[in-house]
């Protein structure tokens, strides 16, 4: 398995799940969403165009027993 850093995780401490190991490729599931929405900023000085895009994505955990966390013992 290769190795991450993730700066989201919990820094290591009692009681914190700081490291997760497992297959996160059968575990977790990423999901883009077909389309990106295009809209013209009206409200932009001429001769300026803005436009705001947005795009949905989301994830799920489909395998709990694909990816473990190890939880940090009190000393």
């Amino acid at each position: 398995y290769g190795i991450a850093e993730n700066e989201q995780m919990p820094d290591i401490a009692a009681d914190a799940k700081a490291i997760a190991f497992g297959n996160f490729k059968r575990g977790y599931t990423i999901v883009d969403r077909i389309g990106t929405r295009i809209l013209r900023d009206p409200y932009t000085n001429k001769p300026f165009v803005g436009f705001y895009t947005t795009k949905r994505t989301g994830g799920m955990l489909v395998d709990s027993q694909a990816i473990k966390l190890l939880k940090i013992a009190a000393a």
